[in-house]
């Protein structure tokens, strides 16, 4: 049986959640399993997608006095607060494989199996819908988002590179006071959802799904110096997250 790596980690700054995905991208190659993450948000922090523009944050009055940070992947602004986010690293031969998409829509079908077990009705953006005219990520809509009715509460972006792939995603459990326009399961649904149990049961399915076992990622002095290396050089500074 295959093993699935895992990393929980406790609530970390924008600068480090993004460091440590690209940090897990960048060394994915010298890993044979892939490795699944769960974190959290130490305070309400607004993602802007690769290419998005700085300037366009003041489409966004409610985030404004909240840190930013841009995302090593595409798609819309994300107002990260009252959610669960995952990322799953994996190596891969060929960037353009279908695999890619497999374990994308995995992940959401998955996710969609364990909202079922609080009696939640989710599906998938249909293939041939697509909106991605809005600031944030939770006002557009692409194939394989996952809502619930009208309501998207799911999303994922990727990025690939020559031997490996990173694929992040946020779960929206409630809205939050700096973007209370985004409902969330709990709006959606009136189901108040546990972000522990919802990480743990949600773990579950993927392992079943995936025929794997999981193991914890262990992480040493060595790769934590190379995370805050990210944080420094890319994740906190202007020429970064300004860059357009």
């Amino acid at each position: 049986m295959n093993r699935l790596l895992l990393l929980i980690d406790t609530p970390g700054a924008g600068d480090w959640n993004m460091a440590v995905d690209e940090w897990l991208l960048q060394t994915a190659g010298d890993r044979t399993s892939p490795v699944l993450r769960f974190y959290r948000w130490a305070e309400p922090t607004l993602s802007l997608g690769y290419f998005q523009h700085h300037a366009d944050r003041n489409q966004h009055a409610g985030s404004l006095n909240c840190p930013f940070v841009r995302r090593a992947s595409g798609g819309g602004a994300i107002l990260h607060d009252k959610e669960l986010t995952y990322s799953l690293t994996l190596p891969i031969n060929d960037r353009f494989s279908s695999m890619a998409l497999d374990h994308y829509y995995d992940l959401h079908r998955s996710l969609i199996e364990t909202l079922g077990e609080w009696s939640i009705t989710a599906t998938l953006v249909d293939p041939g819908q697509r909106d991605n005219t809005a600031f944030l990520c939770f006002q557009r809509r692409s194939p394989g988002d996952v809502v619930i009715a009208d309501t998207k509460i799911a999303g994922s972006a990727q990025r690939r590179s020559a031997g490996s792939i990173l694929q992040h995603g946020s779960v929206l459990l409630r809205s939050s006071k700096a973007a209370p326009e985004l409902p969330g399961i709990q709006q959606a649904t009136d189901c108040s959802i546990d972000i522990d149990d919802l990480m743990c049961c949600w773990r579950a399915r993927l392992l079943s799904r995936w025929n794997m076992t999981a193991h914890d990622l262990e992480i040493n002095g060595h790769d934590i110096a190379a995370i805050k290396h990210l944080v420094d050089q890319r994740f906190a500074i202007d020429t970064w997250n300004k860059r357009r």
